[in-house]
């Protein structure tokens, strides 16, 4: 059991603010925003460099959701630019094993795991058609001045410390089966060796860049219809994936009204249909029903917290479904606000830890494993489909507060998303406590059949939890991630607060001013 605490303070400033995983992403969208960009030109900017300096969370190769919310009118908008399954995608191709028959939280594996990695787990990805669309609505910088950044950090090169080298090492053994990843990402099979301050070490992306400037030049379309697509899909096809022209041409992001909701006196802005967001909206109609308040003990808080997240899931897999995995997701995150209070709040994936595994060889993309997301068993609302979108677990959030945005919010972490971002906003709004509280409060992840409780937490709360559902006692562990990885940013009148989950060592908050302060 740890024997030390950690603490990650808020920052605070007048200027806008950018938290996300990665303090190098992070400082670039500060960085947009200190030159006079706006919330999404720094929103933008810092996504496109998360997927060089993190490529095993999110990338080019993935998809996501985002939420742009205006401070001056408090108009929220939605963007869906969700992976999609190939038109010719054949669920025979994905026959269940006969090791277990699954249940509504434990579902079937495949045979071969042929929906979790490789060439046949790959779904069509939305990420740069959605980064560009935002763009071009909401952003003031133009598509190839947003994609500088990246592109400066790919000719660089991917900087091993010590945490990435812990997360090649990770799935070392998975990337060593393609040759293109292990080119990229190991040495001699393994994950390199960390450089340190006197001797960094940095693996150049010299394919990426390549691809990254020529979509500087040619347009976000190109990658669906030009010669970056031609290219794509040479690669696609020489390892056997199906999709095809007709998938990509076709690709487009969706805007759309945000599904809204109540919560103690808050407006919550949520992305509709398939994602987290309806989840969330269901179990905070739940965790109404009681009492949190500060004089409620946090054993019975915990409780309330159990029994709403684990109704809410029970309802979302036999109605909405869920991917078939025995994997976490890994995603990464980021919350925008600027000087005016306009807010962002934006989730990108590659669904597993590196996807698929495959980096493309002719564009050194690495490629989601979207089909990871649809339920394998037949018959079923989620079931494995061609041309269509997965359920999807993120859960990007803007909290409004008399018709103006309070909080961009959300989380990296698969099924433990929302359980998490539930809590640190049931903490704000019921317990009173600051945002930089609230991210230090133990949490408890009931997205499983066994109730994941944090071991600094009270020792009172396994005991009242265990009177109802099975526990376990974790750590709040940098690998596995047991609890999710959440950032936010809040507006306090015309002051910017902004958090970055504690426990990261490479999660940041960065200021968008001149000096950086």
């Amino acid at each position: 059991m740890q024997t030390f605490s950690i603490h990650k303070p808020a920052v605070r400033s007048r200027h806008g603010l950018v938290a996300a995983q990665n303090r190098y992403a992070a400082e670039a969208g500060a960085a947009v925003l200190a030159r006079g960009g706006n919330a999404m030109d720094a929103a933008v900017v810092t996504a496109l460099v998360l997927s060089i300096v993190e490529p095993w969370l999110s990338g080019i190769g993935g998809g996501g959701f985002l939420l742009h919310a205006d401070g001056a009118t408090g108009k929220v908008s939605t963007l869906d630019f969700n992976v999609m399954s190939p038109r010719a995608l054949d669920p025979a191709d994905y026959p269940l094993s006969r090791a277990k028959t699954g249940n509504w939280f434990d579902w079937p594996t495949v045979d071969g795991e042929k929906n979790v990695s490789g060439y046949t787990s790959m779904c069509v990805p939305g990420a740069i058609a959605g980064l560009a669309e935002a763009l071009a609505r909401f952003g003031t910088l133009s598509w190839e001045e947003a994609l500088q950044p990246a592109i400066a950090h790919a000719e660089r090169g991917l900087e091993v410390d010590w945490y990435t080298s812990l997360s090649l090492a990770v799935e070392a053994a998975a990337l060593a089966q393609y040759p293109a990843s292990a080119a990229l990402f190991l040495e001699n099979g393994r994950a390199p060796r960390a450089g340190d301050a006197n001797t960094p070490h940095y693996r150049p992306m010299p394919e990426k860049a390549k691809l990254l400037k020529r979509l500087a030049s040619a347009g976000a379309r190109d990658f669906y219809e030009g010669e970056v697509a031609r290219l794509l899909l040479m690669d696609l096809a020489d390892g056997g994936c199906v999709i095809d022209a007709e998938d990509l041409a076709r690709y487009r992001p969706v805007w759309q009204e945000p599904a809204t909701g109540h919560y103690r006196g808050l407006d919550i802005q949520a992305i509709p249909g398939l994602s987290g967001g309806p989840t969330f909206l269901d179990a905070c109609r739940r965790l109404a029903d009681y009492d949190l308040g500060a004089s409620v003990p946090m054993a019975d808080a915990a409780l309330a917290y159990a029994t709403a997240i684990r109704q809410a899931y029970e309802q979302r897999l036999t109605t909405m479904g869920h991917a078939a995995s025995p994997e976490a997701g890994c995603t990464s995150h980021l919350s925008v606000v600027d000087a005016g209070g306009t807010m962002v709040s934006l989730t990108n994936t590659l669904l597993s830890r590196f996807g698929s595994k495959v980096v493309l060889p002719r564009t050194g993309i690495l490629v989601n494993n979207g089909v990871m997301w649809f339920d394998p068993r037949p018959g079923q609302p989620n079931s494995i489909a061609g041309g269509v979108k997965p359920l999807a677990n993120m859960c990007p959030l803007i909290i409004k507060q008399d018709g103006r945005p309070t909080l961009a919010i959300g989380a990296a972490g698969g099924r433990t998303i929302f359980p998490t971002v539930l809590q640190i906003i049931s903490y704000m709004a019921d317990r009173g406590l600051t945002l930089e509280e609230a991210f230090h409060m133990p949490r408890i992840d009931a997205s499983t059949p066994t109730i994941r409780i944090n071991a600094r937490a009270d020792r009172a709360i396994p005991a009242t939890v265990g009177t109802r559902y099975p526990v376990e006692i974790v750590e709040d562990t940098l690998y596995p991630v047991n609890f999710a990885i959440p950032s936010a940013v809040q507006r306090n009148g015309a002051e910017n607060v902004g958090m970055a989950h504690p426990t990261s060592p490479w999660a940041a908050v960065a200021v968008g001013a001149p000096d950086g302060r």
